[in-house]
């Protein structure tokens, strides 16, 4: 993909402008980053962290839907083909998430700012109603890739495509969850949702930098650095708020031990397309044995994947790993292989 194109968070598709990001990912404590943001201006930073050849800068842009009468969905907008993957980030983040691996996968695809998140509107209700984040979803595919073969989901974004698998199942041709089931508890998202439900803001840049270090030990400080440029706002006093709406103090995962999440089993067992759960190993994980075994139990034929060096945010932990994973996915789609037993891996 060559030839990035930038556009305003609000633009309809096909406008453009931009801003210059002149900051550098190892700037020393206490520079705070200029108010000029150019979200379009660090994927080469993604790209040399991780050992992608990346030639040309990628053509990406920013696009605004609308999925009602009064809101709009946001998304980035990957390559210059129909979209063969629709991408659905977690709770508290954001589209540029998905940076690392679609730069792996060099392929059309968009990735959705789900309501609440990024640069969309509100929800219809709760950010954490994936029932009404299906019908956003939906209305946002419909316009933007309607023929997409896959939709990948990590966290609350799996959820909402479980969701959307029932309400709209031509829009899912197959269906990748990334460290999610309908298993999720408060108790299993603890240490996430610890972090999602700390300060709404922050003095300045270092202390949000500070935090997001402390509950993220295992990621370099220039990608934690970057993912807080794509989902923060400093403020005209200097400073820093979160982009993500807060519905609860709870976190993404706060109405998980409710029956809006555990009746998706239900969902689970009816999934008429091939089906793929990336399960992150490490700590942080919201997917445990018993997890698994159910999904097993309800879709034998669906394939597992374990990823040794990830969490719960296994395209942050591993990008390349779940890339290759969905490469791998697509393929036996390709190949025919829809309904047959397919064999685990672990990684």
């Amino acid at each position: 993909m060559t030839g990035a194109q930038r556009s305003s968070p609000d633009a309809p598709p096909g406008s453009a402008s931009g801003f210059a990001q002149r900051s550098s990912p190892d700037a020393p404590p206490g520079s705070d980053p200029p108010l000029e943001y150019d979200e379009m201006s660090m994927f080469h930073e993604n790209a040399a962290e991780f050992g992608i050849e990346m030639t040309h800068p990628p053509a990406v842009r920013r696009v605004s839907v609308p999925v009602d009468a009064s809101r709009r969905l946001s998304a980035l907008v990957w390559g210059e083909g129909a979209a063969e993957l629709v991408l659905l980030h977690g709770g508290a983040q954001n589209a540029h998430t998905w940076d690392t691996v679609a730069l792996a996968l060099d392929r059309p695809l968009v990735a959705l700012d789900l309501p609440g998140h990024g640069h969309s509107d509100d929800a219809r209700t709760s950010s954490v109603d994936v029932v009404g984040n299906a019908e956003d979803v939906a209305a946002a595919v419909d316009q933007l890739a309607p023929k997409a073969r896959v939709v990948v989901g990590m966290s609350l974004g799996g959820l909402t495509a479980l969701a959307l698998a029932t309400a709209r199942p031509e829009l899912v041709g197959g269906l990748v969850l990334v460290d999610i089931t309908p298993g999720v508890t408060a108790t299993k998202s603890a240490s996430i949702s610890a972090f999602v439900r700390g300060p709404a803001s922050f003095p300045n840049f270092d202390q949000l930098l500070a935090r997001t270090i402390e509950h993220n030990p295992s990621r370099s400080v220039s990608s934690l650095r970057r993912g807080i440029l794509h989902n923060a706002e400093r403020q005209p006093d200097g400073s820093w708020r979160w982009r993500y709406r807060r519905d609860t103090d709870s976190g993404p995962f706060a109405e998980a031990d409710q029956p809006g999440f555990s009746d998706l089993w239900e969902v689970v067992s009816g999934l008429p397309m091939p089906v793929m759960l990336v399960r992150g190993m490490r700590a942080q994980s919201v997917v445990d044995d018993a997890d698994e075994a159910e999904l097993r139990r309800r879709l034998p034929d669906a394939t597992v994947v374990h990823v040794a060096g990830a969490g719960h945010s296994v395209q942050g932990d591993a990008p390349l790993e779940l890339a290759r994973s969905i490469e791998r996915f697509l393929d036996q789609m390709t190949a025919g292989s829809e309904r047959e037993p397919r064999r685990s891996e672990a990684r």
